[in-house]
């Protein structure tokens, strides 16, 4: 039998739900609470042209297209706060405005920081892939690069890596494209 130090316990959503209102940033990921650091500039201003991206798409084919923060709880020990996700116009009838969402969204999207992005690589990415969101988009501020992963036989594979005039194609939104230098452009 485990001794009562060696226990630790678990942190839970319902756990998440009596945080303080401090304007921080928290995650789940295995029943580990992720204190999220605040994001620099060139990190919004990917976040916020991604989502321009997927708002116009949503536009012309219908969806839904959110920024952080907006929990995604996969169960009670995983959740998370994607920078932006996007939920086809066919899925929409699982999303419910006055209720936290539990529906993995169709494309998943993490900026990158210097501070996040092992995480983003590594157990984000992995708990999207055992949740089984489609597509996951890694947005590299720093190198200027998108990557597109498809999931495929419980694991992503990198689709494309795009830089400079490339045009970014998503796996799962065919008609969705765009040039990968834009997202890293001032307004």
């Amino acid at each position: 039998m485990a001794s009562v130090q060696g226990m630790q316990s678990r942190f839970g959503f319902s756990d998440l739900l009596t945080m303080p209102e401090d304007g921080r940033r928290y995650e789940i990921h295995g029943g580990e609470l992720v204190v999220m650091p605040s994001p620099l500039l060139c990190h919004q201003i990917a976040a916020g042209e991604i989502c321009s991206v997927l708002n116009d798409y949503r536009r012309r084919s219908g969806g839904c297209a959110v920024t952080a923060p907006f929990d995604i709880v996969f169960d009670e020990y995983d959740v998370v706060q994607p920078d932006v996700v996007f939920f086809r116009a066919e899925r929409l009838h699982l999303l419910d405005p006055e209720v936290v969402t539990r529906a993995a969204p169709d494309i998943a999207v993490e900026v990158l920081s210097p501070s996040t992005a092992s995480v983003d690589r590594g157990r984000k990415m992995e708990m999207f892939a055992r949740y089984g969101v489609p597509e996951y988009w890694i947005v590299d501020p720093v190198r200027l690069a998108i990557e597109v992963h498809a999931f495929e036989n419980g694991a992503y594979r990198c689709a494309q890596v795009a830089t400079g005039g490339d045009t970014v194609r998503s796996v799962l939104l065919p008609d969705l494209t765009y040039t990968a230098a834009g997202i890293f452009t001032l307004p």
